[in-house]
């Protein structure tokens, strides 16, 4: 079965280059999480938040109305106030899921917060939501086929599911996954994802991949390199022409019409 996307990585990286680092130029709280040298501009690690927000933003242009959001394994927050810095106000809710959600994502302004194991098979999703996030989450989870399969009943018609996750050359990712399976404490990486898996998850579960991109070609994190937006455009093209050997993939799913 061909589950390849039809963008071609020119196109990918063409929409990339598009796409500004001003949202990036605007962060105060998330660059203090990630910054190993004091007011370094760029931070690779940004770039997991930068892609979230680009298709956020994009998405909200397309509906044309405040957007329902779901964010599924928070972390501490990092993802909220990234938009928040950022400027960005199209969210008439913002609700948020996490297995052990930290005390202060009270004072964030997230409309609710969930205590709850999504591998849970009773786990569900009771509002129907215009976008999902799952952001570095899928890597942790034995069965991710499981939950997409759930966010994809909760979704919109043309609703996304969007996120991200290290990235595996497609040859080597089943041997990679075992040896993380028999290998794997609690909450460490337990699967393992290719851009063709990825295509092949959303296609299992009603929905298309219609953007994907690698994230970076080397972090050099702490490095003064992170201090230079050529630097960050030099990742992001070797990202969108190289996915499977990127470092990370972030993706577009889309629930069929």
């Amino acid at each position: 079965m061909n589950h390849r996307v039809t963008l071609s990585r020119i196109d990918t990286a063409r929409i990339v280059r598009q796409w500004s680092l001003e949202p990036i130029d605007r962060q105060t709280r998330v660059k203090k999480i990630f910054s190993r040298i004091r007011g370094a501009r760029y931070p690779i690690k940004l770039l997991r938040y930068w892609f979230m927000y680009q298709m956020i933003a994009e998405e909200a242009v397309r509906v044309g109305r405040p957007l329902r959001i779901c964010e599924i394994g928070v972390d501490r927050g990092q993802m909220i106030q990234f938009m928040q810095d950022a400027g960005f106000s199209m969210a008439s809710r913002w609700d948020a899921i996490d297995v052990k959600p930290h005390s202060d994502l009270a004072l964030l302004g997230y409309d609710t917060i969930t205590q709850a194991n999504v591998e849970d098979t009773h786990f569900r999703l009771y509002r129907s939501y215009d976008i999902a996030i799952t952001l570095h989450l899928l890597e942790h989870l034995r069965h991710p086929e499981a939950l997409i399969a759930k966010i994809a009943d909760a979704l919109e018609s043309a609703g996304i599911l969007i996120g991200g996750y290290p990235v595996t050359p497609a040859l080597f990712a089943p041997l990679w996954q075992r040896r993380l399976r028999a290998r794997a404490g609690a909450f460490n990486h337990v699967s393992v994802f290719s851009p063709g898996r990825t295509a092949e998850l959303a296609q299992q579960h009603g929905m298309s991949i219609d953007f994907y991109s690698g994230a970076f070609l080397m972090r050099n994190t702490g490095s003064r390199l992170e201090n230079s937006p050529g630097w960050m455009r030099l990742n992001l093209a070797f990202g969108a022409l190289f996915p499977s050997v990127a470092g990370e993939l972030y993706w577009r799913m889309r629930r069929g019409i």
